[in-house]
């Protein structure tokens, strides 16, 4: 014989059923959350700089004659956790390659470009679990550019600093046609205007570290918090300085 059910009951059941569907939704939302993090990065911006351009604005007298780095920078996020303070005792197996390869062209002695990069790229790039760690993330930006060569790319392609204009079709398609995907190359640009000069060249990855094509926009713009100069992506039609340096340093 059934037994039968009053109302208060249905009702217990139908709460009991809302509050499970309720756990169930949250335990899936937790799960997406961990799994992918918001704002993660999908993209990572591996940036040289020409020393002697940065120095013709930043009023140093570097030695270094060939592209170092300038920066591992994730394409989302900046300062993304101040809990992760710069330390620079944890790289210190990475020091004398960071000091050849990504020095501070201002004071190269120095660690405070590091603790900046760190701080308000590295801290992003810590998102992914490759990169979780300042030793991750440095020892990563160094394998990548090793990998790349790109001061070696643009010998062998015949690019090298020289009173002789470039256009900008031959070193970008140079490039695209070594790496097989497309750069960004950025320059300054004289208020004269009848030559732009090579700065800095942007080359990317996507998250499994793979060649990736670079997003290009024109108005793309890199604050050198230098009044009325800064990098920007180079013009099509305008031809191309990349000067030499004086008394330099080589490899």
């Amino acid at each position: 014989m059934h037994q039968l059910r009053s109302p208060s009951d249905s009702v217990n059941m139908k709460s009991l059923a809302f509050v499970v569907l309720l756990c169930l939704g949250c335990c899936l939302m937790t799960s997406s959350f961990v799994l992918e993090p918001p704002h993660m990065w999908s993209k990572l911006i591996l940036t040289h700089h020409w020393p002697s351009t940065f120095c013709s604005m930043e009023h140093c007298h570097s030695k270094f004659d060939y592209w170092t780095l300038h920066g591992l920078w994730p394409d989302k996020g900046q300062e993304c956790n101040s809990s992760l303070h710069f330390n620079e005792t944890l790289i210190q197996d990475l020091l004398p390659e960071m000091q050849k390869w990504w020095p501070d062209l201002k004071i190269p002695e120095s660690s405070r470009f590091w603790k900046y990069e760190w701080q308000k790229h590295g801290t992003c790039a810590a998102k992914a679990e490759s990169l979780n760690s300042q030793h991750k993330y440095f020892g990563k930006a160094l394998e990548l550019y090793h990998k790349l060569d790109l001061d070696g790319v643009m010998k062998k392609c015949n690019i090298v600093p020289s009173e002789t204009y470039y256009t900008f079709d031959l070193i970008e398609g140079n490039i695209l046609n070594f790496y097989n995907v497309k750069p960004k190359i950025q320059c300054i640009h004289p208020k004269e205007g009848k030559v732009q000069i090579l700065g800095q060249i942007e080359i990317c990855f996507n998250s499994d570290f793979q060649l990736d094509d670079c997003e290009h926009s024109e108005t793309d713009t890199v604050n050198l918090n230098v009044k009325g100069a800064g990098f920007s992506v180079c013009d099509h039609a305008t031809p191309v300085y990349y000067p030499n340096l004086k008394g330099k340093l080589s490899v």
